[in-house]
């Protein structure tokens, strides 16, 4: 089966970066004082709690043999204060800790997403859109329990692990040093199992996007897949990505069940040593070992290995979370080619003057797409781009929107260069309608409202009706409040684009750039289209990109792009007048025609 983008394994770090989590733990600053309120009464409630133990053992050993119930009733009773504070510690620690969690996570995926939306063309141009989503989504998602419950139960654990080995001592110091026998032991199980525990969930995490990818792809692409009866081939080729990620998984979550049992195992042997040993002493009538010590004791070596434990869960949970940070900050820190220069100004209000002064552009390098290109385009004029597929027509644009970056050369409107305001204030005076006429989901009327959210009804309306749209949206059941799903699925490709001209014009822009904007649009459509937009371009620069050389031949001028430059330009009476390749171009689809 040949590979595809959506089964190439993205590269894999070798190195833990502790530099991943020191950046995770920077979105926990703003909550450090709900965090320190949280530990310090979890911490008093441990500390109380610890005192359990030694309580039974004052009842054991010297309320018991001495008949005293006075001090058994008053144990007890103390018992049962130390349980219900820690209760109460536990049920606010629950609810707070959620809530810190869900907002760093909250805070988290808006920075991606925020990030998202600033990153160029090439960016989502070069890898599967479903690798980027399950970034957005699963890989936030798989942190919540870490952020909710991982990092208070890791601060409390620690203390309890200090607040117990202390308790110990004080109990019995011989003892204590058997059951401390055991870290070393698991000290070297950690160490043989943390670069391949790593390494295995980075290989999930992969295995994860892949399928991802290949779900959104499909989902996407299913009417081509119907079409063209590939339903068999995609599902097996689900089938062995999905068959990936569960042997990733498995995998990896083998390392994970070796911790834990490895815990276990260590504590019943350290726990089993301490009776033998403990019994053996207490035999002795000179030593200190009693029969409450010992009692009192192995109740503190079960919670010594109880946050071992939770402190083993925890180091997986984190392991497989510095999988998934590595891929979240990789977003994050992915660099915004296309953003405003140091000390950028607005753009002031554009009148329409257009200047291409020795521009040359490349997305690869040396290779360039357009070379030492230059023209002036008056205000009001339209201006029509022509040329084959791959000459760079759509870059024109692309590049007057500053969706790309210059490689050389200056882009002029109305004598200000664009590389110097900001980017919102350029584009919020720009109406483009792209090839791709994507529509939301949602209600038509939201859909032409996107692009001037403050414009009235009345205005969505008249917009729809210049365009030749207002009719099929009436004839739809609910008319302009007909609810429309993602991509605009329930619409013909023709009324997907009118809506989405209608979008552009409603924005009122002094510049319009029209790529393809009636490729789908049927010819007696377009006829009665014409007639609104000569109106609708009076006094507003248009630069129209158009396959279909009908649409275009009242331009102001014309523009045959090929070989990375300007072949020729005039209007269509004078490039026909000079048989060049406008002509020919022209010829070609007459003759087609015909």
């Amino acid at each position: 089966m040949a590979r595809n983008r959506y089964d190439m394994d993205e590269i894999l770090e070798d190195k833990f970066d502790m530099g991943q989590l020191k950046r995770l733990l920077a979105y926990m600053k703003p909550y450090r004082r709900r965090f320190f309120s949280v530990s310090v009464l979890m911490l008093s409630a441990s500390a109380f709690t610890m005192l359990i133990p030694r309580f039974f053992m004052k009842i054991l050993d010297e309320c018991i043999p001495a008949g005293d119930m006075k001090g058994v009733a008053f144990y007890s009773g103390l018992t049962l204060m130390a349980a219900l504070y820690s209760a109460l510690s536990l049920r606010y620690k629950i609810k707070h800790t959620n809530l810190i969690g869900q907002q760093i996570i909250h805070d988290l995926r808006s920075d991606i997403f925020a990030h998202l939306q600033e990153l160029p063309f090439s960016y989502y141009d070069s890898r599967p859109h479903g690798k980027i989503q399950v970034r957005v989504v699963n890989y936030v998602n798989s942190l919540s329990d870490l952020l909710s419950n991982g990092i208070i139960n890791t601060i409390t654990d620690l203390c309890n692990l200090f607040f117990i080995v202390a308790f110990m001592f004080w109990t019995n110091v011989r003892l204590t040093a058997v059951c401390l026998c055991g870290l070393p032991v698991l000290a070297a199980v950690v160490v043989f199992i943390k670069k391949r525990q790593r390494r295995a969930w980075q290989i999930q995490s992969n295995k994860q996007s892949n399928l991802n990818a290949y779900i959104a792809e499909s989902i996407n692409g299913i009417r081509v897949t119907q079409s063209f009866v590939r339903e068999e081939m995609n599902s097996s080729i689900f089938n062995s990505l999905s068959e990936s990620y569960r042997n990733a998984w498995m995998h990896a979550v083998k390392y994970n069940f070796t911790l834990g049992p490895g815990v276990d195992v260590i504590s019943m042997v350290t726990t089993s040593a301490v009776y033998v040993l403990g019994i053996h002493w207490m035999l002795d009538a000179s030593s200190p070992v009693t029969v409450g010590v010992l009692i009192a004791f192995t109740a503190y070596v079960s919670r010594f290995w109880t946050p071992i434990n939770t402190l083993a869960g925890f180091y997986n949970s984190l392991l497989t979370a510095i999988s998934y940070l590595e891929r979240i900050f990789e977003t994050i820190d992915e660099p915004v080619a296309v953003k405003d220069a140091p000390g950028a100004g607005q753009m002031p209000p554009i009148q329409g003057d257009v200047v291409f002064d020795h521009v040359s552009f490349g997305y690869e390098g040396d290779r360039k797409i357009l070379k030492d290109v230059s023209f002036h385009a008056g205000k009001g004029e339209s201006f029509a781009i022509v040329g084959p597929t791959g000459a760079g027509k759509t870059t024109l644009v692309n590049l007057l929107s500053r969706f790309y970056n210059l490689d050389s050369g200056r882009i002029l409107i109305d004598g200000v260069d664009i590389s110097g305001v900001t980017i919102h204030s350029l584009r919020t005076q720009m109406g483009v309608m792209m090839q791709d006429s994507f529509i939301f989901a949602g209600t038509i009327m939201d859909n032409i409202r996107y692009g001037n959210f403050t414009a009235t009804d009345e205005e969505v309306i008249r917009a729809a009706k210049t365009v030749c749209a207002h009719d099929f949206i009436m004839e739809m059941e609910n008319g302009y409040d007909t609810q429309v799903n993602e991509r605009g699925s329930r619409l013909s490709a023709g009324q997907r684009q009118l809506i989405s001209f209608a979008r552009a014009l409603l924005a009122d822009p002094r510049i319009l750039i029209l790529d393809e904007a009636t490729s789908s649009i049927d010819t007696e459509t377009e006829m009665v289209l014409q007639k609104g937009l000569r109106e609708l371009l009076k006094g507003r620069t248009s630069f129209i990109i158009a396959h279909r050389l009908s649409t275009i031949q009242n331009s102001s001028c014309i523009m045959y792009v090929d070989q990375g430059g300007i072949v020729e330009k005039g209007t269509h009476n004078e490039l026909m007048a000079r048989k060049g390749e406008y002509y020919r171009l022209y010829m070609s689809q007459y003759a087609n025609c015909a």
